[in-house]
């Protein structure tokens, strides 16, 4: 057994370039994981430019300074940001204000459906059954709720800490895409020299990373705007809320889809009960999903990421468990990072091996 694990240390680990793809991995994942909370502005930082890239090299190629490119990009994001916060939240703040106020009255409903149901289908259904469900869903319910009033205490007291992250993060953008080429060269000086797999690997990596970000960016928009558009056709309560949590439901994959249907259907079966308009909104609701998945991400996403649904699904539980949020949102990326890994490893024994039965 310690002849193998030898063997295999020696094929795996006697190339220096390996040792040194295998200590920048290590030294990335510790400084992740220890200090994430500490560099999420900087990842935030990272994202953004990333997706911003693009406009800014286009602009270049027209003569342009790169320095004038980067504002005149970042001058138009900053436009566009202002009118969402100031078009699109404010609806849908009041949306979550009024929902709140109607919920117990929903719930109410919903508690007297279930209730009848022991009458309707005594042979399936017992008082008792529907009596713990539904307490069990005022426990959960209430603990949401305090929740969210202690994570608005928290807010409130980091305030301070936001604050300084609005003004951190565009001035890291701006340096990011402004001063791209210097930052990689000064980074570069940190790594050894035997770095071939390892920029093999960024290679790979930088070029899907641009491609997933700047996809991701698009399907939201889609997603959610073509939502909003059926919603409003509908006459949906809460269709602007409701649209901008399927837009973001694309963050989460396969999940998040499954997650955000519960409120749709919710919000649709109370308004209107189980009649023929309900019928219409599972249909169109359907059809988005089924154009999102079948259309919209083989088309945005065919060269960033080849990945098989099962390896999606596990990076998704993987990472989303070791860092939230942002595991969950870098889950594709992290997982396209592995792979990549992976085939430079294995190119890297292709060629060894070759070498090998060339000499003998």
């Amino acid at each position: 057994m310690f002849q193998l694990v030898s063997s295999w240390y020696k094929n795996r680990f006697s190339d220096p370039h390996a040792v040194t793809l295998v200590f920048i991995l290590l030294a990335l994942s510790a400084l992740f994981y220890f200090f994430a909370d500490l560099l999420m502005p900087l990842l935030v930082a990272i994202v953004v430019a990333y997706l911003l890239e693009r406009p800014v090299t286009l602009l270049s190629k027209y003569n342009i300074p790169r320095t004038a490119a980067v504002i005149l990009v970042l001058a138009f994001s900053g436009l566009l940001t202002v009118l969402i916060i100031f078009g699109i939240l404010p609806s849908v703040w009041q949306q979550v204000v009024t929902l709140s106020v109607e919920l117990p009255d929903m719930l109410a409903k919903g508690q007297q459906y279930l209730m009848s149901l022991p009458q309707q289908y005594p042979d399936y259904v017992n008082a008792a059954q529907i009596q713990t469900f539904t307490d069990s869903i005022k426990v959960h319910l209430i603990g949401a709720g305090q929740d969210i009033v202690s994570q608005s205490f928290k807010s409130l007291v980091s305030l301070v800490a936001l604050m300084i992250y609005v003004i951190l993060v565009p001035l890291l953008i701006f340096f990011f895409l402004k001063d791209k080429s210097q930052l990689v060269a000064a980074a570069t000086r940190f790594v050894p020299s035997n770095r071939r797999l390892a920029t093999q690997v960024w290679l790979e990596m930088d070029r899907q990373i641009i491609n997933y970000i700047r996809g991701k960016a698009i399907e939201i928009a889609i997603v959610g705007g073509v939502s909003y558009v059926a919603f409003s056709i509908l006459g949906l309560a809460y269709g602007t809320l409701l649209a901008v949590l399927v837009g973001l439901s694309v963050l989460i994959p396969f999940i998040g889809a499954a997650i955000v249907t519960i409120p749709v259907l919710l919000v649709g079966l109370f308004q209107w009960g189980p009649n023929a308009t309900f019928g219409y909104l599972v249909l169109v609701y359907a059809i988005i999903q089924a154009l999102d998945g079948n259309l919209l991400v083989p088309l945005l996403f065919s060269e960033a990421v080849n990945l098989h649904p099962t390896a999606i699904i596990v990076a998704v539980l993987l990472f989303g468990g070791l860092w939230g949020f942002w595991g969950v949102f870098f889950a594709i990326p992290l997982a396209t990072l592995v792979k990549a890994v992976l085939n430079a490893m294995s190119k890297r024994n292709e060629v060894k091996q070759d070498t090998l039965e060339a000499t003998s």
